[in-house]
């Protein structure tokens, strides 16, 4: 079975994929003094109590963490026996290059999603992922990712607008019932909130407008559905977008081997 890892900024999460579907999918805090072994006890746990039985013979890892890395090529090489491919790592080849500025290094979730948009979607895509930061991501015709946008956060937001405003307080984003806040929360709420629904329409119009062509919005990340209530510019929302391009890139280099 194939152990999958994404690694982002806040949370990591772990899948474990048997061919054909993924069999369990964890999540865990991520977090760049967290050991092998430690990760090791967590996973196991949860494998026990799920009464996952998985003979892990295959990992892929995508990180945005560079710091994180290590330990999880330790984790797959002593524990399950297996040399992880890491997206954006030599040994590592995507089914399609992306065309970039020259000496430029793309995020390998950005490279992972675009993998997974394309063979679900087909061409001509933009990717919009509600992560620490919102990033949206054009894919071109033929699967390649070919450049994109990256703006902060909605959490990120939030949490800068509380910390730099001694009055104002700590709130979670949610759709609010009114644009016009009554209150301190209800406004700060309104503002995050239909603030993210006008940043992600207006760029994706004006991408669309550049790129002078139809494009197809896939949304992914934990707040894709939530902006789903605020807007129709999601033409699909997918919660599993980049453990599906993990699978995907994973069986790529898999067929590809030298004989």
């Amino acid at each position: 079975m194939l152990l999958a890892i994404d690694c982002g900024n806040t949370n990591t999460v772990f899948a474990i994929c048997d061919g054909a579907r993924f069999v369990s999918t964890w999540r865990i805090a991520t977090d760049h003094r967290r050991t092998a072994d430690e990760y090791f006890v967590w996973l196991q746990t949860l494998m026990t109590l799920n009464r996952t039985e998985a003979r892990i013979t295959d990992a892929i890892i995508s990180s945005t963490v560079p710091r994180v890395v290590f330990n999880l090529r330790v984790l797959c090489s002593r524990y399950f026996d297996c040399r992880p491919r890491v997206v954006g790592k030599p040994g590592c080849a995507l089914p399609v290059a992306p065309r970039v500025d020259q000496g430029t290094t793309v995020g390998p979730d950005r490279l992972v999603n675009t993998a997974g948009a394309h063979d679900r979607h087909g061409g001509n895509l933009i990717v919009v992922d509600f992560g620490t930061a919102t990033t949206f991501d054009v894919v071109d015709d033929d699967g390649a990712y070919v450049g994109g946008v990256i703006a902060p956060g909605v959490n990120l937001s939030l949490e800068a607008l509380h910390m730099a405003a001694a009055a104002l307080p700590h709130v979670d984003i949610t759709r609010p019932d009114q644009v016009v806040g009554k209150n301190t929360v209800a406004c700060m709420q309104s503002g995050v909130y239909w603030g993210y629904v006008g940043l992600v329409e207006g760029i994706v119009a004006r991408i669309r407008a550049e790129r002078g062509r139809p494009m197809k919005v896939v949304a992914t990340g934990g707040l894709a559905s939530l902006f789903q209530q605020g807007t129709d510019i999601f033409d699909v929302v997918e919660d599993d977008l980049t453990m599906h391009g993990l699978v995907l890139i994973h069986r790529h280099n898999r067929e590809n081997e030298p004989a």
